[in-house]
C-alpha cells in the first residue's frame, strides 16, 4: 500500500477534517481528498462517512486504521533502523512539548545541555497546557510530552519521567520563612493559587483532602495561571504560594524566597513523559530520553 494514503487516512480520522487534516500534513485539502479517494477505490471499501459534520470512519476505516498505524510504525521503525546503520553524531530535528511547570523551569534547561552535546541537531520546544501537549502528541505533531498531570487519552501512552517537590513559598522576611506552620496558621494568611486544572494545584487538593480539607477552606485572594505569574505575586508580597520548587531554585539561592512547611502536607507530583501510540522512537528521542533521565536522577 502506499503509506501517503495511509498517512493522509490516519490524520483524518484523529483529526474529523479533511482541512485540519491537511494542514497537519503540510499539504492542499484537495490532495488529501485525492488520497483517500484513491485508497477507497483500491480498497473498494468506503472508509469514512462525510455525512454528519465530523468525518467518521466506517466499520471497515476503523479495521484499517488500527491496521494503518501499525504498518506506518514499522515503516519509521524501518527508516529509522536504517538510519542508524550510517550511525554518527544526531542530526535532524527534535521536536518535545512540555506543560507549563516542567515547560517553564526544568525541560529548558536539560534540553540546552542535551542540545549542546549534539550540535547538530535542531531542538524546539513547545510550552502549553497539559490537554494541548497531549493532543499534539497524540497527533503525532510532536515526538515526546512532558506533563505535571497523566491524563486518559487513547492515542499516547504514558511513563513516569521525574518527581517535582512541590513547596510553599514566602518572600524573605514573611513571618513564615524558614518554619514549619500549621494548617490553621496558613488558613488565617491570604493565599496565592495556581488556576484550576494546575499540576500544582491539584497535588495541594489532593492532598488537603486526604486531611478532610479543602482549598475552599483559605483565603484564597489571587488564582494565577503561570507558575511565573504565581511567583511574581509572592515576590511582590501578596501572599504565600504553593509551587514547584525547581521554579523557584534561583530565589531560593538569592535568598528572594523562602520555603515554609506545612503540618501533614509532603507534597510533590510525577512528572510523566508522553508518547504516541505505535509510534517508533526516533535516535533522537531515545537518547535524548535517556541523558534527561539520568540527568534528573
Amino acid at each position: 500500500m502506499d503509506t501517503r494514503q495511509l498517512a493522509a487516512f490516519c490524520a483524518v480520522v484523529e483529526r474529523q477534517s479533511f482541512s485540519q487534516a491537511a494542514d497537519q500534513l503540510g499539504v492542499t485539502q484537495p490532495a488529501v481528498s485525492l488520497q483517500i479517494r484513491s485508497l477507497e477505490k483500491r480498497l473498494g471499501r468506503q472508509l469514512l462517512d462525510r455525512s454528519g459534520r465530523r468525518v467518521e470512519p466506517t466499520e471497515a476505516g476503523r479495521r484499517l486504521y488500527r491496521g494503518a498505524l501499525r504498518l506506518l510504525a514499522f515503516e519509521e521503525q524501518l527508516l529509522e533502523e536504517l538510519g542508524e546503520e550510517a550511525g554518527g553524531e544526531l542530526g535532524g530535528r527534535l521536536e518535545i512539548g512540555a506543560s507549563t511547570g516542567p515547560g517553564g523551569t526544568v525541560v529548558p534547561v536539560v534540553l540546552g545541555e542535551f542540545q549542546r552535546l549534539h550540535p547538530g541537531l535542531h531542538v524546539a520546544l513547545t510550552v502549553s497546557d497539559t490537554l494541548s501537549v497531549i493532543e499534539q502528541v497524540a497527533r503525532r505533531e510532536l515526538e515526546l510530552g512532558v506533563v505535571g498531570a497523566a491524563r486518559r487519552h487513547r492515542g499516547v501512552t504514558f511513563e513516569p519521567f521525574f518527581r517535582d517537590e512541590v513547596v510553599l513559598a514566602v518572600p524573605a522576611g514573611h513571618p513564615f520563612a524558614g518554619r514549619t506552620i500549621t494548617l490553621e496558621q496558613l488558613a488565617s494568611e491570604p493565599l496565592v493559587l495556581m488556576q484550576e486544572g494546575a499540576g500544582v494545584r491539584q497535588v495541594i487538593d489532593d492532598e488537603l483532602r486526604a486531611l478532610g480539607m479543602r482549598l475552599r477552606d483559605f483565603d484564597v485572594r489571587l488564582e494565577l495561571g503561570l507558575q511565573e505569574s504565581a511567583r511574581a505575586a509572592v515576590l511582590a508580597g501578596f501572599g504565600p504560594t504553593f509551587i514547584s520548587r525547581g521554579a523557584i531554585e534561583g530565589d531560593l539561592a538569592s535568598g528572594a524566597l523562602v520555603v515554609a512547611r506545612v503540618e501533614g502536607l509532603e507534597p510533590s507530583r510525577e512528572i510523566s513523559l508522553v508518547r504516541s501510540t505505535g509510534r517508533a522512537e526516533t535516535r533522537a528521542a531515545h537518547a535524548f530520553v535517556d541523558f534527561a533521565r539520568d540527568r534528573l536522577g
